[in-house]
């Protein structure tokens, strides 16, 4: 895996994935910034719940669960010294879907916290507190 970062102006940057995906981070006006991206901070937490989000829906269709959506509510608390590093994350997930069963969405949440999500498992090995619950909506 391979990413190349560009710095552009101030505290902006685009970074580039290896598939050739692009996007601009920036930092806060008060760092210089001019607010026209994400943090990299933010994009850590996003990646941590991608990893997740495909891990819950990839383990529910293989249960042949008829998973319809998932929504991944990231919060995340960080130290307040330097480096900044996360220190607290919780994942809330909220599956929706026809007839889901309770005991497979549970299991696909734990199977991705303790087992798939190799951004979970890199963060938890730095330190990280991780957390997670979920919901069900079921679609008539």
């Amino acid at each position: 895996m391979q990413a190349t970062i560009q710095w552009v102006k101030d505290v902006s940057f685009v970074g580039e994935s290896g598939s050739g995906h692009a996007l601009v981070m920036d930092g806060s006006p008060e760092y210089g910034g001019r607010n026209i991206g994400p943090r990299p901070m933010e994009l850590l937490l996003i990646g941590l719940g991608g990893c997740a989000s495909f891990d819950v829906v990839t383990i529910l269709k293989k249960a042949r669960q008829q998973v319809t959506d998932v929504r991944t509510e990231l919060k995340a608390e960080r130290a307040d010294t330097i480096p900044a590093v996360f220190t607290t994350i919780h994942l809330h997930f909220v599956v929706t879907g026809k007839d889901l069963k309770e005991s497979q969405v549970k299991k696909a949440v734990e199977l991705s916290a303790e087992k798939y999500c190799s951004a979970s498992a890199m963060l938890a090995a730095g330190g990280v507190k991780i957390t997670h619950d979920f919901v069900i909506v079921q679609e008539a």
